[in-house]
């Protein structure tokens, strides 16, 4: 069954029970219970380990009340996960395993909606013949479940703040290409696009010393319960047993409680833009840098956790670009102490969930700049617009790729594609990064209403003409076929 029609299986499931209230407790739904068998399947993997005791406590694992299709339904299914839901939640972690107190954190803020027994065996039911983590070709399906999700629960409130297209999240961890064995931190990690990228960058293991390093330096923050949930499924789906994952406000502490000790070699983020801050919040940053938007305070907490010489890829939206007041003395600090090298303006990529415009900046602590390149990615010739049948693909940053490799200048019908800025220049524009390799901005044509009214009609006649013609042909071949 391909991904999609697997998913509208699901959903034509859920939608039948009263308890579903909406497309965002759907994805919750359907979320935890791949949790739980994912989890059971890495069990079974690590139950060969001679030092190996159980996690979820024999009863409770998915094998024991999911795998069999004949198995508990109605009332009592519902009664037995009411009691699942607070075994977990209550999990005994005092004997130090640290994957106990990932699955108590997991359920800590997770809820089972659904009302009817029935409906819920036959929604675990239809999980259990279509997806299987054991195999290894289809450990990475949760990907592509997750993402088809979103794309066809549209209405799934603001689920698509979670998101980040694989193809970006491919391309910066690309480009600030870490290396095993450094701590690399997503402090908005949503649901573990920049993380899952990271590991298969880093490729594969080959010893016990490369596991534990790679168990050991992937590292994400995480405020809300969903995108949480749905991190650590991605995560321990890629092998990493304990995921390193907080659940926590990235921006509830203050930067000077931050030692020498949390600062990270590689940041790669997309932080939550367009929110606002409470004062309590904004009380944790510098005067310099206080304000109320969510992107700025997570650019400066960026620069902050980043160690000496670390190197960071953010996605910012265009008000960044071109804001003043603390937007300003970000980029100033970017380009004074954190060696602003070169940004990549994107057009829309966050379609269907965002109609915005953004940019990936890329830096490194440390380093004073010398100037920043900009680049301008047009869509692919022919397309107007991604779309969630046409997304973006990691293909579309081949022209990026290729420029990247011998950065140089570009001109196309006259407007500045690729361009090199000096520091002086910035400074000049007062740090208005958005003059720099624009779009190019389509002129709207403004009439005076007279010719306006004469415009809609002539437009008006046109289009009554034309269909007047097709009708007359349509009744043609109806009247001939009788």
């Amino acid at each position: 069954m391909a991904m999609s029609a697997l998913i509208k299986s699901l959903e034509d499931i859920m939608r039948k029970d009263a308890g579903l209230n909406g497309d965002a407790q759907y994805i919750e739904q359907i979320t935890w219970l791949l949790f739980l068998k994912a989890f059971d399947a890495k069990e079974m993997e690590w139950e060969f380990r001679p030092d190996y005791h159980a996690v979820i406590p024999e009863g409770f694992r998915w094998r024991d009340w999911a795998a069999d299709k004949e198995g508990i339904t109605g009332d009592e299914l519902i009664a037995f996960v009411d009691k699942l839901f607070s075994k977990l939640k209550k999990l005994d972690a005092s004997d130090g395993d640290m994957r106990k107190y990932v699955v108590r954190n997991v359920f800590e803020d997770i809820n089972n909606y659904m009302k009817s027994g029935v409906y819920l065996r036959q929604l675990i039911n239809r999980i259990n013949e279509k997806v299987d983590f054991i195999d290894a070709t289809q450990k990475h399906t949760f990907n592509d479940l997750y993402e088809g999700m979103l794309k066809d629960l549209q209405s799934a409130g603001r689920a698509g703040e979670f998101y980040t297209p694989r193809p970006v999240t491919n391309f910066i961890v690309e480009k600030v290409d870490p290396k095993l064995g450094e701590t690399v931190l997503d402090p908005a990690c949503g649901t573990g696009g920049f993380l899952t990228s990271t590991i298969a960058h880093l490729g594969s293991v080959t010893n016990t010393e490369e596991l534990e390093k790679l168990q050991t330096t992937i590292n994400g923050w995480e405020k809300k319960p969903l995108p949480y949930l749905l991190a650590m499924t991605n995560l321990i789906l890629h092998d990493i047993e304990v995921p390193r994952i907080r659940h926590q406000n990235s921006l509830g502490r203050p930067l000077s409680d931050y030692a020498a000790k949390d600062r990270v070699d590689v940041i790669v983020a997309n932080p939550p833009f367009g929110g606002a801050e409470d004062a309590t919040i904004k009380q944790n940053f510098p005067n310099d840098v206080q304000t109320s938007e969510t992107a700025d305070l997570f650019m400066a907490l960026i620069m902050h956790l980043l160690k000496d010489h670390g190197r960071a890829g953010v996605v910012l939206p265009d008000g960044f670009m071109f804001g003043d007041g603390v937007k300003a003395t970000l980029k100033e600090k970017l380009l004074k102490e954190y060696g602003l090298h070169t940004v990549i303006r994107l057009p829309q990529v966050f379609k269907p969930y965002a109609s915005v415009n953004t940019n990936l900046i890329f830096f490194q602590k440390g380093v004073t700049s010398r100037g920043v390149w900009f680049y301008r990615l047009d869509y692919p010739e022919g397309v107007k617009s991604f779309t969630k049948t046409k997304p973006m693909e990691d293909k579309h940053f081949n022209p990026v790729r290729e420029w990247w490799q011998d950065k140089r200048p570009v001109t196309v019908d006259g407007f500045d594609k690729a361009r090199f800025y000096t520091v002086e220049e910035l400074r000049d524009l007062n740090y208005d990064f958005d003059k720099c390799c624009p779009f190019p901005r389509v002129e709207e044509e403004i009439l005076e209403p007279n010719e306006l009214i004469s415009k809609y009609e002539k437009e008006r006649a046109e289009l009554n003409t034309e269909i007047d013609r097709i009708l007359a042909e349509i009744t043609a071949k109806l009247e001939g076929n009788i």
